[in-house]
């Protein structure tokens, strides 16, 4: 039976998923690791699509975080001005 190139290759093993796992948690190079895989022609089908997963899921967190804080120093911020003598700045 004729097979395509990409299922002739064995899948991978789970320890290196756990590998490539515990490499995208790195906090930089995971990131830069994540967006290697998810461009280079010559990664596994599956290691890719699991890398444009992380990096979708990762982007998300980082904007929910970043509005979040916005919005927690915005309220800080409100919640203080009130206290500030603005004529004095200048």
């Amino acid at each position: 039976m004729n097979f395509p190139p990409d299922f002739q290759k064995p899948p991978q093993s789970l320890g290196d998923w756990i590998i490539n796992v515990l490499i995208s948690k790195i906090p930089l190079i995971g990131f830069i690791m994540l967006i290697v895989w998810a461009v280079d022609k010559n990664t596994e089908p599956d290691k890719a699509n699991w890398a444009k997963a992380e990096l979708i899921v990762k982007l998300i967190g980082i904007v929910i975080a970043l509005l979040v804080l916005g919005l927690v120093g915005f309220g800080f911020f409100m919640n203080f001005a009130d206290q500030i003598d603005w004529d004095s700045l200048d």
